[in-house]
């Protein structure tokens, strides 16, 4: 018999309102030992909200949030790091000193936070730069500094809001890099991005929309429920849209820099249809190809309500 996997984080039936504002809506979920749990929603969906409740600055209204297997995440946070979306570093100190600083406020002292930064800092690349001030820092290094802050506890979970808003698609790269060699090495990663291509790298996804979750799973769970289709057109044209999505059987179509993505609920008489409008408008139509769906699809047709399950 196969044991159940150790649940690492976990809200059950929980509601958050900020005044008027419903910022989290009846969310239920549980994120297990191990995983790289993709949060994914446009801005003011509700991921923000979920990590801070994780990490016990904010409690629910309504439900039950448990960190470690406590409701009392305030105490189980000295076991999770936490890198937070508008993350501030001393810029006219040190990368040593924002790393003594940093280590004090999980009670670690200056001798044992010394010692754990040099193993965090040989791991994100910044040993040699650990005399330099953070000012001084290109963009991808304070997110690989901002990151080993949240390492020197040695958590269990980290936690990780949109960790890459801003840096250069290198440095991207080589920090997710790194995220996969710490999961590798058993540490369970929670991360918040706006990135699709960061989202295919989560081991689940949640897709979350005004406070609702819609739909979680692995990348081929989530596109095998998606039921509609997608033809690809190469066209530059942004007023298009409009035309587009009044021929028959077609639900929506968003442009990708110069390509249309067009949901179409049946494929051959879509095609039909938009090649009927081309005609209609004198206009010589590209090639129209049915492609397979992806998750760019998928999270624009959760952002818009554009999805048939």
């Amino acid at each position: 018999m196969t044991e159940a996997p150790e649940v690492f984080l976990s809200y059950k039936n929980v509601s958050k309102s900020f005044g008027r504002i419903h910022a989290l809506n009846d969310v239920s979920l549980s994120v297990c030992r191990g995983e790289i749990m993709g949060f994914i929603g446009p801005d003011g969906a509700g991921k923000s909200t979920m990590i801070r409740m994780a990490m016990g600055i904010t409690n629910p209204d309504k439900g039950e949030c448990l960190l470690l297997s406590t409701t009392n995440r305030r105490a189980a946070r000295v076991h999770a790091g936490y890198v937070p979306q508008l993350f501030s570093l001393y810029t006219d100190m040190t990368v040593n000193e924002n790393i003594v600083l940093f280590g004090s406020l999980y009670g670690t002292d200056k001798n044992t936070a010394m010692k754990r930064a040099e193993a965090v800092l040989k791991r994100t690349g910044l040993w040699p730069f650990r005399e330099r001030f953070v000012g001084k820092l290109s963009g991808g290094m304070k997110q690989k500094l901002a990151l080993a802050t949240g390492l020197l506890h040695t958590p269990k979970i980290l936690f990780l809001d949109e960790p890459t808003t801003g840096v250069d698609p290198v440095a991207r790269r080589e920090f997710w890099a790194m995220l996969y060699e710490l999961n590798r090495d058993g540490l369970t990663i929670v991360v918040s991005t706006p990135y699709m291509d960061e989202a295919e790298l989560c081991t689940r996804k949640m897709f979350i929309n005004g406070g609702k979750i819609l739909d979680v799973g692995t990348s081929d769970e989530l596109l095998g429920r998606y039921k509609n289709k997608i033809l690809k057109l190469d066209l530059d044209d942004r007023r298009a849209k409009e035309w587009l999505t009044k021929c028959s059987h077609v639900i929506d179509a968003n442009l990708f820099g110069m390509t249309y993505h067009i949901v179409v609920d049946d494929a051959e008489e879509a095609k039909l249809s938009v090649e009927a409008e081309f005609k209609k408008r004198d206009i010589a139509m590209p090639e129209l190809i049915e492609v397979t769906p992806n998750l760019e699809d998928l999270f624009v047709s959760f952002a818009g309500g554009g999805m048939t399950k």
